[in-house]
This record gives C-alpha cells, structure tokens and sequence, in this order.
C-alpha cells in the first residue's frame, strides 16, 4: 500500500475506527508501543543512562563473569535512539562513551583481539562522521582528540588510523 492509498484509507475512517486501530497496533506491535512511550514520556536521560549501563556491562560484568566486549550492544542502542529522534548531543554521547568504557578497558587489561582494535575504529569513523553531520563536532572535538591521544598512549595496532581520522578534521 502506498502512502497516498493509507492517506485515503484513513481520512475514510471515523474517529473511533481510528482510535480502535491505532489501540490495535500499539497492542500488538512493540516497536509502536515503544514509539508512543518515548513520544509522550520522552525520559531521554534515563535511557541514555540504561544504555551507558549495558554498554558498560559488557566491559565490566557483575559477578565475575568474562568480559563479552560486544560493539553490537551499543550499535543497537543507537541506532534504536537514532529511530526514536532522541537529542544529536545524547546520542553523541553515547557514542563517544562506547569507545571510551573500551580505552579503559584496555588500558587496565591486555586485549589481543585485532578485531577489538577494528571494531573501535569503526566506532570511531562512524562517530566522527555523526558529529560532522549533524554539526556538532566542536562541541565533542576534545573528546574526540582525547580518544585519539588514548590510542597512542594505550599503543593500539591502528593508532595510525585514529590519528589520520582527527588530523583530517583540522585541514
């Protein structure tokens, strides 16, 4: 069904047919449900605060459980903010604090995996192309070049690559 035919469809429909569907959906379909909680309770700082939570357990489990240092946890947390139109500067945040919870966790412990390094880099690039985006990179320049400054002094496998991302900012 095209937008124009559901656009039809629904100026046919009375108010009360209206209301009934929309109760339908948000009853049997989470992601709606999840939408109209966020539109009219928008807690952006409590999930913000959950998912810095998460993204920190899987660096640093409870009970002393392996480390699963899972870059996938904080991608869907972003990409889930990013769907609901939470704030540019929280999702920035989170962003940035994905890479920052794996610098303290390599500076305090060996990490072998390239795919680690690989990942973080990923991370990084696509961050810094966010902050680009949405015009915001001077407000998190100085935690973008402190990530950077953590990799040379951490010697990260790629440091090189982090370094080339900032210095391609300030030309």
């Amino acid at each position: 069904m095209s937008k124009r035919d559901l656009k039809k469809y629904l100026q046919e429909l009375n108010k009360v047919k209206l209301e009934e569907q929309l109760v339908d959906i948000y009853e049997k379909f989470k992601e709606v449900k999840t939408y109209y909680d966020f539109v009219f309770n928008p807690n952006e700082n409590n999930l913000v605060k959950d998912a810095k939570s998460k993204i920190t357990y899987e660096y640093y489990p409870i009970k002393g459980k392996r480390p699963k240092m899972r870059r996938s946890v904080a991608q869907k947390f972003i990409k889930h903010f990013i769907l609901l139109g939470v704030d540019i500067f929280m999702i920035a945040d989170v962003m940035l604090y994905t890479i920052e919870i794996a610098q303290t966790f390599s500076s305090e412990r060996v990490v072998k995996q390239e795919l680690f390094f690989k990942s973080m880099l990923t991370s990084f690039q696509q961050t810094v192309s966010f902050l680009i985006k949405n015009g915001i990179l001077n407000e998190f320049h100085s935690r973008v070049t402190a990530i950077k400054e953590a990799t040379i002094n951490q010697n990260w496998p790629n440091q090189s690559e982090f370094t080339a991302v900032v210095e391609r900012l300030e030309y």
